[in-house]
């Protein structure tokens, strides 16, 4: 198990105007675990393969990310901000499952 240093970006949807919603970004710096460290390839009928880690981070959750979890939208990992496609709640901890690259807006 290794150790994980990095950001966890949560999404809030508001109305800019009528009918026009976007999402504000708060990032917060975590220190946690990395369970599981593994990558794939992904080709679904396109040139380009996608590229999917199927990560794990574990890391102690304060009263922000346990109150806000299901805003969690992306986590970085070496410089990239990876898609969060899973929160586990093992309380103290949030258990966090990574799929593929995060495209900003």
């Amino acid at each position: 198990m290794g150790k994980y240093n990095g950001f966890i970006g949560y999404g809030v949807t508001s109305e800019k105007k009528p009918g026009v919603h976007r999402t504000i970004i708060t990032e917060r710096e975590v220190f946690g675990d990395s369970i599981i460290n593994n990558k794939k390839s992904e080709n679904p009928g396109q040139v380009n393969d996608n590229m999917v880690v199927n990560k794990q981070i574990s890391f102690l959750a304060d009263p922000y990310a346990l109150h806000n979890f299901h805003l969690i939208k992306y986590a970085t990992y070496l410089g990239t901000k990876w898609k969060v496609v899973s929160v586990s709640e093992q309380f103290p901890r949030l258990v966090l499952t990574l799929g593929g690259v995060y495209n900003d807006e």
